[in-house]
């Protein structure tokens, strides 16, 4: 008598991955992510660096400590994620390439993942949060340039979001601690919000800070959730055509165009409607 072999394939592994499917899977990864990284008190569950003496020293509220560690925590957690779904995930093959991950499923389809962090306020508004560049690979999308891969292989741009504010605590960056002081050592940062959704969703119509060359997020806390930045009702595309065009001063005057074309959705309709009308000129 012959036998039947029956082997248990999960959901998520039959599942067709595409860029709905991929970004479905990681919000519901990501919602676990405040619980790994809060204590019971909503308080960071970081209280500092230890060294081999067991000497503990405390962090610095600096954004760029402070998300480099939450990034440290939560990569393998990501990695395991993807195992689960029968992905791979790569992080890029030097500093400050784009993005921080890149996930590729078994028919090589390849989605990217950036980490946008940022502190907030009581007015639920954050400080600021930067989408990166509209320059670079943004603009070249069919070769590398600073990416593993070319920014149009990808079949989605998802960020994980992660929000949080600054304890009201005064500095103790002076002091050292022993190992079994650590529920003395007050957090930096508490109350995590997590979130996950494309770039162009939560994307503004300003740069994400000074002369820079990177694109500026919304900054209510309830639009960067919903994915209801400036470009979500007017879709992708637009989001796309006005990054890809935009020019800041300095920029504008060395491409020899003299003044920026447009600074704002209202001066880019403006922009375009003064194109529209030179076409249809040139078509009588």
């Amino acid at each position: 008598m012959s036998e039947i072999l029956c082997i248990f394939v999960p959901e998520s592994l039959i599942a067709i991955m595409d860029k709905d499917t991929f970004q479905e899977l990681l919000t519901k990864e990501v919602e676990s992510y405040k619980s790994l990284l809060e204590t019971k008190d909503n308080d960071w569950i970081v209280k500092g660096f230890i060294d081999v003496n067991k000497n503990v020293y405390t962090i610095t509220k600096d954004t760029k400590v402070v998300s480099k560690i939450i990034e440290i925590i939560l990569i393998p957690h990501l990695d395991a994620f993807a195992k689960r779904n029968g992905m791979t995930m790569e992080l890029p093959s030097k500093q400050n390439y784009y993005p921080d991950l890149t996930f590729k499923d078994a028919d090589g389809n390849l989605f990217a993942v950036d980490f946008k962090s940022s502190y907030y306020g009581d007015d639920r508004k954050v400080n600021g949060l930067t989408l990166g560049s509209y320059w670079g690979y943004f603009r070249s999308r069919d070769v590398k340039k600073s990416t593993d891969y070319p920014y149009d292989a990808y079949k989605c741009h998802l960020v994980i979001g992660m929000l949080y504010k600054q304890s009201m605590t005064d500095k103790n960056e002076k002091d050292i601690y022993s190992v079994d002081e650590l529920e003395v050592i007050k957090s930096v940062i508490e109350q995590f919000i997590f979130f996950v959704q494309p770039k162009w969703k939560i994307a503004s119509d300003k740069t994400g800070s000074g002369n820079t060359r990177n694109v500026g997020g919304v900054d209510d806390i309830d639009d960067l959730i919903a994915g209801n930045g400036t470009f979500a009702n007017l879709g992708e595309d637009v989001f796309d055509d006005y990054w890809m065009n935009f020019f800041n001063a300095a920029d504008a005057k060395k491409a020899g165009i003299g003044k920026p074309r447009y600074s704002n959705l209202a001066t880019y309709k403006a922009y375009l409607e003064k194109q529209q009308k030179i076409s249809r000129k040139l078509k009588k």
